[in-house]
């Protein structure tokens, strides 16, 4: 059975005791995490088990991560092997606060901003 093209989304809010830089950023760090939780999930979905990162193939930052976003992680098998799994990840920023209009305000963003995007391999245990 093919694996390929299975998909997980997890949605989360970034709360601002994740602001690791001025003007509220968050570090790189944050998303690879995120990243890591789907991969989990992928697998528990794929093959039963929580297995393993054995490492990201690529990695690019393309927009930064505020504390008081909410962002949506993708994880999509692109590749199965016996036991490795090569997964495209991508993190979209979904919406962002606008301290602007208000302290709590904040702004649908239509369409979402690509923050992250990366390629990375999970092994599982053998069948």
């Amino acid at each position: 059975m093919s694996l390929e093209g299975t998909t997980v989304v997890h949605r989360r809010y970034v709360p601002h005791s994740h602001a690791h830089y001025g003007g509220n950023l968050v570090d790189g760090a944050y998303s690879l995490a995120l990243f890591g939780d789907a991969a989990t999930e992928l697998c528990i979905r794929t093959d039963g088990d929580e297995g393993l990162f054995a490492g990201y193939g690529t990695v690019t930052f393309h927009a930064p991560v505020h504390a008081g976003d909410v962002v949506e992680v993708t994880a999509r098998i692109v590749r199965q092997g016996t036991r490795s799994r090569t997964v495209e990840f991508t993190c979209h920023v979904t919406c962002r606060g606008n301290p602007g209009r208000g302290p709590s305000a904040a702004d649908v963003l239509d369409p979402p901003v690509l923050a992250v995007s990366a390629t990375g391999t999970v092994v599982v245990p053998a069948p």
